[in-house]
């Protein structure tokens, strides 16, 4: 085993190797609103998602309300490492978080035994982050929640990618997840074992104005690797 990957829902994982434990983007309790208000959208999960506590570092993908979400945030000692976009500082700071490390697209860190590299991710509007974390065996991921690949990165193998499997589309807007796109362009970079799906997965529900034009589409090729649609809080060993 390299790592176990447990999915939260939405775009949230509990990333478990050997050494170190990680979370991504935890949305684990209370709604999920984005401004102006609920009436334009809202989440609400069924029950609140109870983890294994040892938690080593938070790792961010976006400083959005469903990446970078307070009420859970709140739940954690606030000396824990946070690996994050520019766009999250702020929430982060006024949260009381003192352990706070912002990587910007190609910049680099490491934390305990993983190293983590910043991509290019989404444009929502400015640029956020997708992330390489390997540990010290060269094991690891690429993750980015709304399928977008950071075209300079070198072709690599990866034991996993972390990525949507399905477009989410407005009127007008197109686009704004593309998971059903990127999943060739990932397969070509970093040559996976697995492909994870994520984003638009879990037990939450959403209501509001927004909500009533967003439309799915689904990837129908065959892949050339496996493809894992995990239900929330189900598990793999990569």
């Amino acid at each position: 085993m390299t790592f176990e990957a447990t999915y939260l829902g939405s775009n949230g994982w509990l990333i478990k190797f050997t050494k170190t434990n990680l979370i991504i983007d935890p949305w684990l309790k209370g709604d999920l609103i984005f401004p102006p208000g609920e009436w334009f959208f809202k989440g609400s999960l069924e029950e609140e998602i109870s983890i294994d506590k040892k938690i080593d570092i938070i790792l961010l993908t976006q400083g959005l309300p469903d990446h970078c979400h307070v009420p859970t945030l709140e739940m954690f000692r606030k000396d824990i490492p946070i690996i994050c976009p520019k766009s999250a500082i702020e929430t982060l700071e006024k949260i009381g978080f003192s352990q706070i490390k912002m990587l910007k697209p190609t910049e680099k860190t490491n934390q305990f035994n993983l190293s983590f590299e910043a991509t290019a991710g989404a444009p929502v509007p400015q640029i956020e982050n997708g992330y390489i974390v390997k540990d010290d065996q060269n094991n690891g991921f690429y993750i980015e929640p709304h399928g977008y690949l950071d075209e300079n990165l070198n072709k690599q193998n990866l034991d996993a990618v972390i990525t949507p499997t399905k477009n989410l589309e407005l009127p007008l807007v197109g686009s704004f997840v593309k998971g059903a796109d990127v999943i060739p362009k990932l397969i070509n970079k970093f040559n996976p074992k697995f492909i994870l799906s994520s984003t638009v997965g879990g037990d939450a529900k959403y209501s509001g104005f927004l909500n009533n034009f967003i439309s799915v589409q689904d990837y129908e090729e065959e892949l050339n690797c496996n493809l894992v649609d995990l239900k929330s809080m189900q598990s793999i060993m990569i």
